[in-house]
């Protein structure tokens, strides 16, 4: 039982460490993200803060709001990461017995459905931070007007409490990118590592294992970017005061997709790839390594 408590106990730790560490790094591309997904050519093409890229987004980011403003929202990923990754990796683990049907060691479809259900595990974790994250992304104030994290958290649930019209607002949509994220993620990742040879050498093994982290996390990206926009839609603030436009996951990409096109389904996904395919290559990095190391500390 002290074995199991405390390969566990690694896994947390592992996958806590991880997250924390990409969060930190990669956290202004995901505000960027956020920011392209929100625009509505339709209404916002006018704007003078309208952005047409992410290069014109981060300059105009930084003339009108100061070089705080890339690190807004920061605050409810950093507090949900470590418990996030930690659940992440730790029922990855779990769900990865469940689904061996048999097998002696686990097959591509026992990594990827392990992978699926461990994001939708997340999900149920993630999704207030989300919403209030969101929220704080899509605020264009200067940095040192911004809202507090705790004022936007509460107003959220004086406006719409703490179910799918408040704080748990878009988890649908959560559940459907994060799921699709890791089944793809996972399941590529751990089924290519061990196709393709490791090095001796660490050096060689670090950038091996790298590149195929890179590779997960950009075709992770691409697959789930709809859900994204749509999530991004539903957590964000709606065109029209009063007027819910965004509403359901489906109902949301099809609006998207009659009004605005089939590309607006794919907005936001470089920022999303320069973030998660380096940013997951480091995760899975760090996990890795912050496994190894704690598991040779605590033989």
């Amino acid at each position: 039982m002290s074995n199991i408590l405390k390969e566990a106990a690694i896994q947390v730790g592992s996958g806590g460490t991880a997250g924390f560490v990409e969060v930190c790094i990669m956290h202004p591309l995901d505000l960027v993200k956020t920011r392209l997904q929100l625009q509505n050519k339709m209404i916002m093409k006018a704007d003078p803060q309208f952005y047409n890229g992410i290069v014109d987004c981060l300059l105009k980011m930084y003339k009108n709001e100061g070089l705080g403003a890339f690190w807004k929202g920061i605050v409810p990923p950093i507090l949900v990461e470590t418990p996030k990754r930690a659940v992440k990796f730790f029922t990855f683990e779990q769900y990865k017995q469940l689904f061996l049907f048999g097998h002696s060691s686990p097959t591509p479809v026992t990594y990827s459905l392990a992978g699926l259900s461990a994001g939708i595990t997340e999900s149920i974790l993630v999704t207030p931070f989300e919403v209030v994250k969101v929220a704080l992304q899509a605020n264009r104030s200067k940095f040192k007007e911004t809202p507090s994290t705790v004022f936007v958290a509460r107003q959220i649930i004086l406006k719409g409490g703490l179910g799918q019209q408040g704080l748990f607002k878009g988890l649908s949509a959560t559940i459907h990118r994060n799921g699709l994220f890791n089944m793809v993620y996972f399941g590529f990742y751990h089924s290519v590592k061990d196709f393709f040879p490791s090095y001796e050498n660490e050096k060689a093994e670090f950038f091996r294992k790298l590149g195929i982290g890179f590779v997960s996390g950009t075709l992770a990206s691409c697959v789930n970017i709809p859900f994204d926009v749509a999530k991004s839609r539903i957590q964000g603030p709606q065109p029209q005061k009063n007027v819910i436009k965004y509403k359901t996951t489906y109902g949301s990409i099809a609006t998207v997709y009659k009004e605005e096109g089939y590309a607006a389904l794919y907005k936001g996904l470089l920022p999303k790839i320069l973030r998660l395919g380096p940013g997951g290559a480091i995760m899975l990095l760090v996990y890795e390594y912050m496994h190894d190391f704690l598991s040779n500390k605590f033989k």
